[in-house]
């Protein structure tokens, strides 16, 4: 995919090399959050981290939803689209900044192709629900890994999830005031690690049970029928969808030092060498060791049955650990658009970053944005179906669809030639399923409507 290079155009070679262009005037948002200083390694632990999340452990009941043969071709498939349309986006990206137009957020792309109105009605207000979504999914797997080490390590049962929501929120509130995204490549270089190690636990610990006396019996027919049936492989590709969305490939190429040229691909070369250990062996080992059991949150939930574990204790303790230490890298991630846009509003660039008068909004918007996430998570602790909408709606359009749009417009491949079709085949495929997802995650969540309550306390 690196080697795949845009049609000829009319450009200048000084023009190219932005040397007739003054330098750009940066707002605050982009003057302070997306520092351009990162390298490609770092580059590619932002993407690994927005990528590789613990979303990822639900793939067994994807694919418990859709059968060994549709289950792994879409994951397959997935994978395949993704790194091509990152791809393409990142020549978007490049070909722009070359010109001495560089975009450094989603919605500059859409602005700058499609028209304003696609960038302020359409793509920005796409982006930023499915990031704050993903905060809010984020602060409440974490809360749910508080409860789950709790009562690994403790016999009583007197605290609510809600609780554990509101402690994991305290952590993020730390975190929120992380000043730039490029000051996360630390962080994300540890959250590579601890990813590489809760699939490995959870590889390794489905493995085991699927091997033990303890085993649950193997069924890998697709359950339902009919309707149902249809409606819930539809659901499993947004699921899917979701794991492999990224939807901030901008904002993440925005921290990379000039020139960003190549760089882009090397860091999603790293990411997807993690993205195809990782989701592979949580995927097959998962649904290979409890079939059609496989559980709905993640594979986790699995390994404790009816009050029993299947595993030692201490290999659960360590995996929900590293689980949980992951998560609050992952939220702080996709917090950046919300800082980013609050920061521009509210900053200003002329003074220093850390002055007084930009230290005290920064602290206080990026608390209430922490706070209102927490409050949601805690409120609603079924936002998985709630995020399987937010799924089909963001990521699907996002990261399947505008990057094919936006290198056609941009590039304007020959129609007679097989990038234009190829492109314009998955855009609209894509178009088609992101759709069908959004019907089939809306009926389900009608479904469980009857189960819903503020503040329960779900397992």
């Amino acid at each position: 995919m690196g080697t795949l290079l845009p049609p000829s155009t009319n450009v200048s070679q000084r023009e190219m090399e932005g040397q007739s262009n003054p330098p750009e005037k940066l707002d605050a948002g982009a003057l302070f959050v997306l520092k351009s200083r990162g390298s490609w390694l770092h580059c590619g632990y932002h993407l690994t981290t927005s990528i590789v999340a613990p979303a990822l452990l639900s793939l067994p009941y994807a694919l418990s939803l859709m059968g060994w043969f549709a289950g792994v071709l879409c994951l397959t498939v997935a994978a395949l689209v993704t790194f091509y349309a990152y791809n393409l986006l990142s020549l978007v990206l490049e070909y722009h900044a070359q010109l001495g137009q560089r975009q450094l957020r989603f919605r500059d792309m859409a602005r700058d192709i499609l028209g304003p109105r696609w960038g302020r009605y359409f793509v920005g207000p796409i982006q930023f629900g499915l990031c704050y979504g993903a905060v809010i999914a984020c602060v409440l797997l974490g809360g749910q890994s508080l409860k789950y080490i709790y009562r690994l390590s403790s016999s009583k049962e007197s605290m609510q999830l809600y609780q554990f929501v509101i402690i994991f929120g305290i952590l993020m509130l730390i975190l929120a005031q992380i000043p730039s995204f490029h000051s996360l490549r630390h962080i994300n270089m540890i959250s590579l690690v601890l990813c590489l190690s809760y699939t490995a636990c959870a590889t390794a610990g489905s493995i085991y049970v699927g091997n033990s006396k303890n085993a649950p019996a193997k069924d890998y027919s697709v359950k339902g029928s009919g309707q149902n049936r249809v409606f819930e492989s539809f659901t499993a590709i947004s699921i899917i969808a979701t794991t492999y969305g990224n939807g901030i490939i901008p904002e993440i190429q925005a921290t990379i030092a000039p020139p960003v040229k190549g760089k882009m691909f090397k860091g999603l070369c790293v990411c997807y060498a993690v993205v195809l250990t990782t989701f592979i062996s949580v995927a097959i080992s998962g649904y290979w060791a409890f079939g059609n059991q496989a559980a709905g949150t993640t594979v986790l939930a699995n390994f404790m049955v009816d009050g029993t574990l299947l595993l030692p204790t201490w290999v659960l303790l360590m995996t929900n650990v590293f689980t949980l230490l992951q998560v609050a890298a992952v939220a702080v991630v996709y917090l950046q658009p919300t800082n980013e846009a609050l920061e521009r509003k509210f900053v200003d660039a002329k003074l220093d970053q850390f002055s007084i008068r930009n230290v005290v909004p920064r602290l206080a918007y990026r608390s209430l944005s922490v706070v209102i996430a927490t409050t949601l998570a805690a409120m609603f602790p079924f936002f998985g179906d709630i995020n399987a909408v937010i799924g089909a709606f963001g990521c699907i359009p996002l990261d399947f669809v505008l990057p094919m749009v936006f290198y056609n417009v941009t590039f304007k491949p020959s129609k007679q030639g097989i990038l234009f079709w190829v492109n314009t085949l998955i855009a609209t495929i894509f178009s088609v399923l992101g759709v069908l997802g959004a019907i089939s995650s809306i009926r389900q969540i009608v479904l469980d409507a009857n189960t819903y309550s503020f503040f329960a306390n779900v397992d």
